[in-house]
């Protein structure tokens, strides 16, 4: 018995997922089997664009087999020499992406790529410029993190919210969607690096008048490889944090 595969019809736009990697050669072929299967049910076009910072796990030679499996126009090489960081990714990633929406998601798998359609969706409904994943809304939710980490995000969404005022519940997240000149406009006003990036991102947005919009997502700690999160990090966040609140 053969299993028959319904094939949806698009909704005429074109979706670009940037995947920022370093060290994720475990994780990879997990995400793109998921976010091939997701996109492909739903019946969306898109392509993957890997920009690895010289990961040296051999992070670019599995996103290399993955792209000889899926095809060169769905998984997309754009790799660099050394960490950059994710400012410069992104920017670099939306110079090759030819979609007219961009999809961010962490090579980790703490974002599930079902939730993509689900942005999709209520992107299309509400004629969203941005739609923002949030763990801190509705049935949203993390699963993984001990105590420490919890109390970290949680502090640092609380402190973000208090100072900034953004109209999204959460700020620190990087899983969303944006139309891509939104996005390449809201990169271009940013000053920030590390951590707090994702954070000052719905900041310019609110400050251009960009409409956002919220799924509630359930984020789950990472299964292979080391959080790039750590005290110099945090340090950081707090520092731009109160740069933010200063000139905004």
């Amino acid at each position: 018995r053969f299993l028959r595969t319904i094939t949806m019809p698009t909704n005429g736009h074109k979706y670009s997922i940037l995947m920022p990697t370093y060290n994720e050669k475990d994780n990879l072929p997990i995400i793109i089997w998921l976010i091939v299967k997701y996109m492909k049910a739903s019946g969306l076009e898109y392509e993957v664009i890997v920009i690895d910072d010289g990961s040296p796990d051999g992070t670019l030679d599995v996103a290399k087999d993955l792209q000889k499996i899926y095809g060169e126009d769905k998984i997309v090489l754009r790799p660099r020499g050394s960490k950059l960081g994710l400012g410069t990714a992104y920017i670099h990633g939306i110079k090759h992406a030819t979609g007219d929406f961009i999809v961010i998601i962490d090579a980790d798998l703490s974002h599930h790529p079902k939730f993509i359609p689900e942005f999709i969706k209520l992107q299309q409904e509400g004629n969203y410029d941005i739609v923002s994943g949030t763990r801190y809304a509705g049935n949203g939710g993390v699963f993984g993190w001990d105590f420490k980490r919890k109390l970290i995000s949680r502090g640092a969404n609380f402190l973000s919210q208090v100072l900034l005022r953004p109209n999204a519940s959460d700020l620190t997240g990087s899983f969303r969607l944006y139309k891509k000149d939104v996005l390449e406009k809201c990169i271009a006003s940013c000053v920030s690096k590390g951590y707090v990036f994702q954070m000052e991102m719905l900041v310019r947005a609110r400050q251009h008048g960009y409409t956002i919009a919220e799924v509630p997502i359930t984020f789950v700690d990472r299964i292979y490889g080391t959080s790039k999160l750590g005290g110099t990090e945090i340090i950081q966040f707090a520092k731009n944090l109160l740069y933010l609140f200063a000139t905004t």
